[in-house]
């Protein structure tokens, strides 16, 4: 039953893999709050992003526009004004959405003149959301000045904030667990957001109709990846499982883009395992303690009232490598970049699908049309997903379901051709599309030799077959179902429309004929 009164809290965490929950069996990660989460609504386990980094990944996110169409390349590709997103649309329906972090939206520098600040970064503010807190690695200024207000001396550079460590040995220097952070946990950010987030749910709680609108973004497990205690012992580095990838990085680079990657400073593996064991056992502590900040936010909402009047998103803009591959961060077209966590609590959902588990391919690019068909706002005939609601109103599969999922990585730079260069590309050529499925995925460069991995023998990525007699046939027929995929998702803000004698119809995404624009 729809409740009188419905509120919107959309929550992204950064660089969260897919896998790291203990409700999908996680051996390390234990996430009792999203899996308390998960078993109130429906857990989305086969979720992907559309693209990395931050800044195009969360223009899809939040315009439910491929890349191809809203054309954020990289971190600071301008967002084109032109694209409507969520927070725009349910503000025009009446409700005022407000931001707590951060959603690294380069701007349009046609709406600035050549001298604003806001064309220097890359970490802009998303039109239509209204800034409560702002907090990003480039703006500390507001946790800054709460640590002040507590106390707390603040260091010259506000970065020191992240990586000053306790006094102690490092893990791989004989310490006993990874370094924590000086800064203690209860000033962290993101205890610090979470507190400020729920502050404000506090005073907006029983307000009139529409409801709040809330989008928390929370930097973590984003590096760098320095743990304040506890969360820095909770995962033994020695006892974590291996890395996925091939004996060597030469056994690895078969491929001119990787192979360039992987020399990469920010991609590049330390050379010491046993430094990249002490940073993934920091990256999965960050992850329980935004876990822990998540469960707290969920308990405010109970006691207020307002939970069973909340509509509920959790999700990550994109995943991490983390050692698989012999790569670090996120890139190129593996898995562990682009398969990230979703779970939805709908209080209007059908009781048999509270709890389930959705193993069908769905993207990024369905969570603006989820949130607005919630709203009862109709999703503009550009968006590229579709609303994700019949998985939460049934426990049947929605007809005409896609069956893969398809990502972009572009990786031009304009102000710098080093990669160019590298590569023999052209700058408009540094990029590539992939489509995966349950049998296959096929990797398309736009000036590079393609791949194909067949999943079924080669779950881990590690043999090209795109070059094999046999498999020439299939590396086709995915060629041509990404031509397909991209020729369907071409820009429709217009073509759906018709000028007739009787003023303008259009057909909407379930078949119906409308007249109006």
């Amino acid at each position: 039953v729809m409740p009188a009164r419905m509120n919107f809290l959309f929550i992204t965490a950064d660089q969260w893999r897919g896998d790291c929950l203990s409700a999908l069996q996680h051996p390390c990660v234990q996430t009792p709050a999203l899996d308390a989460l998960a078993a109130e609504g429906v857990l989305f386990a086969r979720h992907y992003c559309q693209a990395v980094p931050c800044g195009p990944s969360r223009a899809s996110l939040h315009t439910g526009l491929y890349l191809m169409n809203h054309r954020s390349a990289i971190n600071g590709t301008p967002l084109d004004r032109r694209h409507a997103n969520w927070a725009q649309l349910l503000r025009s329906d009446g409700y005022h959405p407000v931001l707590f972090g951060y959603t690294d939206t380069s701007v349009d520098p046609r709406d600035y003149p050549p001298d604003h600040p806001a064309l220097t970064t890359f970490e802009g503010l998303l039109p239509g959301l209204k800034p409560e807190v702002l907090l990003n690695e480039g703006d500390l200024v507001s946790w800054a000045e709460w640590l002040s207000s507590q106390g707390h001396p603040i260091p010259e550079r506000l970065y020191d904030l992240f990586v000053t460590k306790t006094d102690q040995p490092e893990w791989e220097e004989g310490g006993p667990a990874p370094t924590p952070l000086a800064l203690k946990a209860e000033h962290h950010d993101s205890r610090f957001l979470t507190d400020q987030a729920i502050d404000y749910i506090t005073q907006a709680s029983g307000s009139t109709d529409p409801g709040w609108c809330v989008h928390l973004s929370l930097l973590r497990p984003h590096p760098p990846w320095i743990a304040p205690a506890p969360y820095n012992d909770l995962c033994p580095p020695d006892a974590l499982a291996d890395f996925l990838r091939a004996p060597t990085p030469a056994e690895e680079a078969d491929h001119p883009w990787l192979n360039y990657q992987m020399q990469q400073r920010g991609s590049r593996v330390p050379a010491d395992d046993r430094t990249l064991r002490r940073l993934k056992a920091s990256y999965y502590g960050l992850m329980k303690e935004v876990d822990v900040n998540l469960g707290r936010l969920m308990r405010a909402l109970a006691s207020l009232g307002e939970k069973d009047r909340t509509f509920i998103i959790f999700t990550s803009d994109h995943g991490e490598q983390m050692g698989d591959h012999w790569l670090l961060g996120k890139c190129g077209y593996f898995d562990q970049s682009y398969h990230v966590p979703l779970i939805i609590r709908d209080p209007a959902a059908a009781e048999d699908t509270r709890g389930t588990r959705v193993d069908a391919f769905t993207e990024h690019v369905d969570i603006m049309p989820t949130l607005l068909d919630r709203a009862g706002i109709e999703t503009p005939a550009a968006c590229d997903g579709r609303s994700l609601l019949p998985w939460l109103e049934s426990t049947r599969r929605p007809n005409g379901w896609r069956d893969a999922a398809h990502w972009e990585f572009d990786f031009r730079d304009p102000a710098d051709p080093a990669v160019e260069h590298a590569l023999g590309l052209p700058m408009d050529a540094c990029n590539l599309t992939v489509i995966r499925d349950d049998k296959f995925k096929y990797v398309h460069f736009a000036g590079l030799p393609s791949l194909l991995f067949d999943l079924t023998a080669d779950p881990e990525e590690r043999v090209d077959r795109s070059r094999d007699p046999g498999m020439q046939s299939v590396r086709l027929a995915y060629a041509e179902k990404m031509l397909a995929w991209r020729a369907k998702h071409a820009d429709s803000t217009l073509s759906r429309l018709k000028l007739t004698d009787q003023g303008p119809i259009r057909r909407t995404d379930d078949g119906q004929i409308r007249r109006g624009f």
